[in-house]
């Protein structure tokens, strides 16, 4: 039963009770900084399970076949797989309707203010990518040149969480609009160079399917399965392309509807529509309150109300929205307990000082990315080619550049690319990328704190 102490809810003294001790989980998931936490708990979990007895459960579990099999064909793929070649398409999707986004409506639109961000994450990539090839120049190693170009919004993100007010919010505008610049360039190293041999039979299957596609939203159609059942088949023929699988999530996000099917004028003469409507049968039950299961009436035009929120806001935002957390509170944490497991022994702390893979690494994300983002920010104000988002300045460049080092997920993600036959020079990578991003979020954050 409901209490009559609170006559406009419908909810029982006991979900209340459970709604009030849930709502500082709730407050949890949806802070900012939750997703960095918990990546820092996968990681930690994941190095120190790496580094006991369990070390070979964590190994074989993780190379564990999984996979459909229809009479004599079979499709499989190690768990390990199915996460960084799967599960990470999802995040890639997320990216491309954040990059879709930003050109349209956001930070990007505006070429003025745009440039200095495009220069700085020019500067983010190039910078380090030199560096790294300088130490690495005519080794085994050189092809990992990729690997230190890479920024993780989510860690620097939330480390700029935690500064609060004691940063302008543009600051946060900056870094998410540069780590947007970072990944397409990362999806584009990854597509040029971290992919196997070309199937073109396959690259034409997803190009034919990328255009019907992006039929369906000229035409419309704004149904989510369709894409997500195109977006199914343009992985699966990308992934026997050669590219590397994630790449489609990025295609695909680039397909998705953008436009609402409604305006907000239309919207407002239905709502106020339905709330009459609603309010007169409220109004004829005559005294006999019903409980709403029973008020079909009423059930359809609570829902012709959803119908119309629906058509007035766009699957872009929409499914951008829905993503965003599971995807950083889920697929990233699972990458990270998948794929930073490395042993810590004194083999990997000799290739953490010798190996000039590792420097490359940490020196490309530390000294490249503090460089290269606020000097090239700075050569375009210096050129008058744009400006800074009010409130910020170069100081605030500065802290961006030195966040930018955390390069964590996209740079694991990488070196599991350019080192998969190289099991020795992957684990001398991760640890550069661990130790690289450690020091930069410390560096970063007592930048931003002390000095801007």
């Amino acid at each position: 039963m409901t209490d009559k102490a609170h006559p406009q809810s419908e909810q029982t003294r006991l979900e209340r009770k459970f709604e009030r001790a849930l709502s500082p989980f709730q407050a949890f998931i949806t802070d900012q900084a939750t997703s960095s936490k918990l990546l820092i708990v996968c990681t930690v979990a994941a190095l120190l399970i790496a580094n006991t007895p369990y070390a070979d459960w964590y190994r074989e579990f993780f190379e564990t076949p999984v996979g459909l099999v229809f009479g004599d064909h079979t499709f499989g793929l190690s768990l390990r797989d199915w996460i960084n070649d799967g599960l990470m398409t999802l995040f890639f999707f997320l990216i491309g309707m954040e990059i879709k986004r930003e050109l349209l409506v956001g930070e990007l639109k505006d070429l003025h203010r745009s440039v200095p961000v495009i220069f700085a994450a020019v500067g983010g990539m190039l910078v380090p990518a030199l560096i790294f090839a300088a130490l690495n120049f005519n080794s085994d190693y050189a092809h990992g040149w990729g690997i230190p170009m890479a920024t993780d919004t989510a860690f620097a993100v939330g480390i700029l969480a935690m500064l609060g007010g004691r940063i302008p919010a543009a600051t946060v505008t900056f870094l998410t609009a540069l780590a947007i610049i970072d990944d397409i360039g990362a999806i584009l190293v990854i597509a040029a160079f971290y992919s196997t041999s070309i199937s073109f039979p396959h690259l034409a299957a997803a190009g034919v399917l990328l255009a019907l596609l992006v039929q369906f939203n000229i035409l419309g159609i704004r149904a989510p399965w369709v894409y997500l059942l195109g977006g199914i088949l343009v992985w699966a023929a990308v992934m026997g392309s050669g590219v590397h699988p994630t790449v489609a999530g990025i295609l695909v996000a680039a397909t998705i509807p953008a436009r609402p099917k409604r305006r907000p004028g239309w919207f407002l003469t239905r709502t106020e529509e339905l709330v009459s409507r609603f309010r007169e049968i409220e109004r004829n039950k005559s005294g006999r309150p019903l409980p709403m299961l029973a008020e079909a009436e009423q059930h359809a035009v609570v829902e012709s109300v959803q119908d119309a929120a629906e058509k007035t806001t766009t699957p872009l935002r929409r499914w951008e929205h829905a993503l965003d957390r599971p995807v950083a509170l889920f697929v990233m944490p699972i990458f990270a307990i998948a794929n930073a497991g490395i042993p810590i022994n004194m083999q990997a702390m000799d290739a953490l000082f010798s190996s000039p893979l590792t420097h490359g690494v940490i020196l490309g994300l530390i000294v490249g990315k503090g460089l290269g983002i606020p000097l090239f920010a700075w050569v375009a104000l210096r050129l008058r080619l744009g400006a800074l988002p009010k409130g910020i300045n170069l100081n605030h460049i500065v802290g961006v550049g030195l966040l930018g080092g955390m390069g964590f997920t996209m740079s694991i993600f990488i070196a599991s690319l350019g080192f998969a036959d190289m099991r020795e020079a992957m684990q001398a990578a991760k640890i550069g990328i661990l130790a690289a991003s450690l020091v930069a979020g410390v560096a970063g954050y007592l930048w931003l704190r002390l000095r801007a």
